[in-house]
């Protein structure tokens, strides 16, 4: 399968007030962590030099419970360990992309406006939240989520960090808003596909999804309930056919961790089966 199509371009910045921290809050993080942090002011994550020290650790979780507080979000100090870990384990290259085939590339004056790609059957570990706002569901699902990916599973062991981190949201029938119900999903790791370890945590389920075919859209900033419609309705108008798809289902895929300054996500629209 090909991985990677086009260069999709999403050009929005983050607006101010959206409860996320600057550029130079998080070099500021940085410069306290020292090189060797595994997240740069790009909120990817960077090889790792040495281990954390427990004051590293104390200030990572003070960090990321800074960011919670911006979504209305209480970040326990039990996920220190998680957080750690996390940070110390990932690099940029053991995130694993989930594999997909480019089927095709819309463009005008040089810029994508979507591609179509298809993805295969996989299982994902999934968490269904209904908070009263998009980024509290999606903040609390992927910490579940963590706790999963850092040892809290059958096999005990840490399973790896995989990209996008997807969202699946609903609309109502007139596609003006979001329902607050949402799943968050962990794309199983390609070497764990056959036997998933299973959850500690009763409120994750294990889903194999079928293969499917998809219109995505890179856009960059937040992803709030405001910022989804918006990439929904753009996203319809750019497709030649947009009632070949799901009209009340979709996906938001998330390539840089909660934290990050500049978020690169996508929309997706699902093709019908």
């Amino acid at each position: 399968m090909q991985r990677e199509g086009c260069r999709m371009s999403g050009g929005e910045q983050e607006p101010a007030g959206a409860g996320m921290i600057t550029l130079d809050d998080l070099d500021n993080m940085t410069d306290e962590l020292g090189s060797d942090s595994a997240y740069n002011s790009n909120g990817s994550i960077e090889e790792e030099a040495e281990p954390m020290e427990d004051g590293d650790q104390d200030r990572l979780l003070n960090y990321w419970q800074t960011i919670g507080r911006g979504h209305q979000v209480e970040v326990p100090n039990e996920m220190a360990e998680p957080i750690q870990q996390m940070t110390r384990n990932n690099t940029t290259e053991e995130r694993q992309r989930v594999p997909f085939l480019v089927l095709s590339c819309k463009e005008k004056c040089g810029e994508v406006l979507y591609e179509k790609r298809q993805y295969g059957q996989a299982k994902w570990a999934c968490i269904k939240m209904q908070e009263e706002q998009y980024e509290q569901s999606i903040c609390l699902g992927f910490m579940k989520l963590m706790r999963y990916i850092c040892e809290q599973n059958s096999s005990g062991l840490y399973l790896g960090m995989t990209i996008p981190i997807l969202t699946v949201v609903h609309t109502d029938e007139s596609q003006s808003e979001l329902t607050r119900s949402v799943t968050v999903a962990y794309y199983v790791p390609n070497h764990l596909q056959e036997h998933p370890p299973q959850p500690t945590d009763q409120d994750i389920i294990i889903e194999e999804w079928p293969s499917t075919v998809v219109f995505t859209r890179s856009f960059g900033g937040a992803t709030n309930e405001e910022s989804i419609m918006r990439e929904i309705h753009l996203l319809a108008e750019l497709l030649e056919s947009p009632e070949l798809c799901l009209q009340d289902t979709f996906i938001v895929a998330g390539y840089t961790n909660p934290a990050a300054a500049n978020r690169q996500n996508e929309i997706w629209f699902l093709q019908r089966p």
